[in-house]
Parts: C-alpha cells; sequence; structure tokens
C-alpha cells in the first residue's frame, strides 16, 4: 500500500507526496479514507494563512470532514473490525477535564482536532484514529455522504442549543453550507417556517430545494423591513447567524421575537462587533452560541440513514484527489458558484 499526503507548501500552494504508512496503536485504527469535504476554515487557511487565532506555519496538512474504510486494527480495538467503513469525529479530546467528564467535551481545551495547527488533517489516503472516534456507516449510507456528517453535525447542534420545536418560526442567516444544514436540522427538528437570508441565488437556490419555506437575497430587498412584512412586526422565534458576517450577527437583536432565542453559529473575522444589547434586554431575548459539537455523530448518521435528512443535496463540486489544487483554486475564484465540495481520495 502506498500513502499520498497533500501538503499545503504556501499560500495557495498544494503538493502531493508520498509519506510513510502510518500503523495504528492499541486503541487505534488504520482507515482508507475515501472521502474529505472542503471546509471554508481549509479555504481560509490555504488562502489566508490563519483562521481566527490559529496560523499555519510551514508546511500543514489540511481537511478535517472525512469517511473511509477501515483496513487494520491496534491490538486493544474491539467495538470495530476490518472492512467497516466510518466516520471520523476529528476532535481527539483529553477525556479527564471537566469539560470532558460533564460531557461537554467540544469546550477541552486540549483538543486536538483535525487540520487546526498544529494538529495535521486528513488529506492523505491513510491516517490512523482513534476507535472511539470513528463511527460505523450503514450500508445505506456512502462514503461520502459520511464525509458530511462533520458539518450536519454542527448544524443539529445548534438546532439543539436553539432549542428547535415542532412548529418553531425560524431564520437562517447565511445559506453556505453551515447554513444549510443548520436548515436541515431545523426541518428534522421540527420547524414549520423557515426563511434563509443570503446575497448568492445560487445558494439561496439550494437553500429552496432543500425545504426552505421562503428565502431573500438580502442584496436586492431589506431584510429587517421584510421580515416586519412577514412576521407582521413581531419578529421571529429563532434567529440561526451562519454566515459569520458583522452585519447579520449586527442584525439578530432587530429580527428575533420578544422571549426569543438568538443562535450565534458563524465565527466573524473580526471578532468584536457593534450589537445592540438594548434591543435584546427589551425583548428578554436569550443568545446561545455553538462552537463545533458534541454527543453528535451517532444521531447525525441515524437521521442520514433513516432518510429524516438527505444530506447529499448540499454537495456542489467533486474533484480527485490529484486535482487538490485545482479544487481549491475553484472555491477561491468561483466562490458564489460553490455551495459544498469533496474531494474523492480514491480511484
Amino acid at each position: 500500500m502506498k500513502n499520498r499526503a497533500a501538503f499545503m507548501t504556501a499560500l495557495n500552494k498544494m503538493e502531493i507526496r508520498e509519506i510513510p504508512m502510518p500503523t495504528p496503536k492499541e486503541h487505534e485504527v488504520l482507515v482508507k479514507v475515501e472521502y474529505v469535504g472542503i471546509c471554508g476554515s481549509d479555504v481560509h487557511y490555504f488562502h489566508d494563512g490563519r483562521c481566527g487565532d490559529f496560523v499555519v506555519e510551514g508546511e500543514f496538512l489540511l481537511g478535517h470532514e472525512c469517511a473511509g474504510t477501515i483496513v487494520a486494527l491496534g491490538k486493544e480495538v474491539t467495538m470495530l473490525r476490518q472492512g467497516d467503513r466510518v466516520a471520523l469525529e476529528p476532535g481527539i479530546t483529553c477525556g479527564q477535564c471537566e469539560y470532558c467528564k460533564s460531557g461537554r467535551y467540544n469546550l477541552c481545551p486540549d483538543v486536538q482536532f483535525l487540520a487546526t495547527p498544529p494538529v495535521a488533517g486528513c488529506y492523505a489516503n491513510y491516517i490512523v484514529f482513534p476507535e472511539n472516534m470513528c463511527f460505523r456507516l450503514p450500508d445505506q449510507i456512502s462514503s461520502k455522504e459520511g464525509a458530511l456528517v462533520e458539518p450536519l453535525s454542527v448544524g443539529m447542534h445548534a438546532a439543539r442549543q436553539g432549542e428547535v420545536r415542532l412548529g418553531d418560526h425560524v431564520i437562517i442567516l447565511g445559506s453556505g453550507c453551515i447554513g444549510l444544514v443548520t436548515l436541515l436540522a431545523c426541518k428534522a427538528h421540527g420547524a414549520t417556517d423557515i426563511t434563509v437570508v443570503d446575497i448568492i441565488p445560487k445558494r439561496l437556490e439550494y437553500a429552496k430545494r432543500l425545504g426552505a419555506t421562503r428565502v431573500i437575497n438580502s442584496a436586492e430587498v431589506d431584510v429587517l423591513a421584510e421580515m416586519q412584512k412577514i412576521t407582521g412586526g413581531a419578529g421571529t422565534e429563532k434567529v440561526f447567524e451562519t454566515a459569520g458576517s458583522s452585519v447579520t450577527i449586527a442584525q439578530t437583536p432587530y429580527l428575533v421575537k420578544n422571549g426569543g432565542t438568538i443562535i450565534l453559529v458563524g465565527l466573524s473575522a473580526n471578532p468584536e462587533v457593534t450589537y445592540n444589547f438594548g434591543k435584546i434586554m427589551a425583548k428578554e431575548a436569550k443568545i446561545v452560541s455553538v462552537f463545533r459539537y458534541r454527543n453528535i455523530y451517532p444521531s447525525a448518521i441515524a437521521a442520514i440513514s433513516s432518510g429524516l435528512i438527505d444530506v447529499s443535496g448540499i454537495v456542489t463540486h467533486e474533484f480527485g484527489f490529484d486535482e487538490i489544487q485545482k479544487a481549491f483554486d475553484y472555491n477561491i475564484q468561483n466562490k458564489n458558484d460553490v455551495v459544498k465540495a469533496v474531494i474523492k481520495m480514491t480511484e
């Protein structure tokens, strides 16, 4: 078996080279990677050399949304078998801190998250990973869908944080990949009226296709005025911000209903945003935030497997592993055309 990996060697430059085949430790498995998604964070690292406070130094391996087939087992592996197809939850936590022990392991200060510097990612043919962070995929879920379990988990955690219930009215600001999986998760939780807002027509087209009640192009329409008309001035019960834009974050106090909830999912490039807290206090609205996800993968896999959520509909582009430079260039140069791109790692 030959192992190749795609290294980011400089800004906007990928190089595929052969690397040693890793050997699984006692509680690890060796996975032949079949699909990896291109996340917005990957594009930021590739194009800008950083994402938030995390900075790429030297050559780096990107990719964290992945699925594949187990080809070898560590000596102490008991729950998985060779030949199992699995989705990898990319955060390895300490298991000992107060956050891990209370089930909030996504907040572990010592987490090692794939493709978050200095932790290498998974744009490689083979990687080793802990058994307890590999989740078996049933036959009816493809490996491509398995790679989408990671972004779907963000949307499902957002819906849980927002306590979306049957009959809720929801607005989602941003219809990129995370906005769309939040839409799918809100539908699965029972939301019956879902408005999606963006400035990119293709993304809004996909939002409508995936079940949005209505879409609003904020480049053409005043969103606040339009939502005043739609809600009769009452506002919306659950307001999700998934774009990570200082503009849309600042709109949330004006959109939320009295006693409603704002769920902040997107991370703004500028962490300090002008915000009307007076509106929040007058409405007694609640603000909750989302950081990745926790205890979601089994539920996400079950939702896809049962047909409750069809995550395959968010993929607009697929590239071969040898086309990875082209894939990233295309994402940057055609961002208005790409909703979600994936890399097929095997022939």
